[in-house]
């Protein structure tokens, strides 16, 4: 083998030593081990709000969940996998109310339909809004925390096939590169009006998803 090969294969070891891991070392079963990950996965929540991923070590993890760092590292091998846990709670959760909200759009008009979608993604922005602005701007992307995303492709996925079946209220266009830009323009608008502007008011909501509604329908039908 020649030192080039010996080299790349070095490398490629030494990537995954650094590589944190993010799975969790096992499943819990019974009711009272579902309690202490259930423990473990919301310390790290309110830790992730009130000092940054930095801070959260799995020590400080265990301190505020009340649980032994043996206890811990028997769930989770890493600091890193607690978030991906976190993250996978608080995606289920959103995706609970998208989901939802999304069947409802489904029959629709363009209109309409787009002013749900619009609206479902500012409810889902106001799902426990600041573990949502930590989890999307301060985690970095190793591991299973590569496939962190506030839309998931699942909701590009969900739009086109809304669009789909629409195709006679909108223009010409590639429906995939629509999707696309329509969902990240929604994204974009209800993640810094929620989470940076503090848009809050039902009176300035309904007018955020007034104005989003008529940015989405006017690129989709002009």
């Amino acid at each position: 083998m020649s030192d080039h090969s010996l080299f790349i294969l070095a490398l490629m070891a030494w990537k995954m030593v650094l590589k944190p891991l993010t799975n969790p070392r096992k499943e819990a079963s019974q009711e009272r081990s579902r309690a202490t990950v259930d423990a473990l996965v919301e310390a790290t929540a309110r830790i992730l709000v009130r000092e940054g991923f930095d801070k959260a070590s799995t020590n400080r993890i265990a301190e505020v969940a009340g649980v032994s760092i043996g206890s811990l590292y028997q769930y989770f091998p890493s600091k890193e996998a607690l978030v991906a846990a976190v993250i996978d709670r608080h995606s289920q959760d959103t995706m609970r109310v998208v989901r939802r909200e999304l069947a409802k759009a489904a029959t629709q008009p363009i209109e309409q339909g787009v002013r749900t979608l619009v609206a479902v993604a500012v409810k889902a922005h106001r799902i426990d809004p600041k573990l949502h602005r930590v989890l999307s701007e301060q985690i970095p992307r190793v591991g299973r925390l590569e496939k962190v995303e506030t839309f998931s492709r699942e909701n590009y996925a969900l739009f086109k096939a809304y669009l789909e079946s629409h195709r006679d209220e909108i223009r010409a266009v590639d429906l995939g590169l629509a999707a696309f830009i329509c969902v990240t323009s929604i994204e974009a608008v209800t993640h810094n009006a929620v989470l940076h502007h503090k848009i809050v008011s039902d009176e300035a909501m309904e007018a955020l998803v007034d104005e989003a509604t008529r940015l989405v329908v006017g690129y989709l039908t002009d």
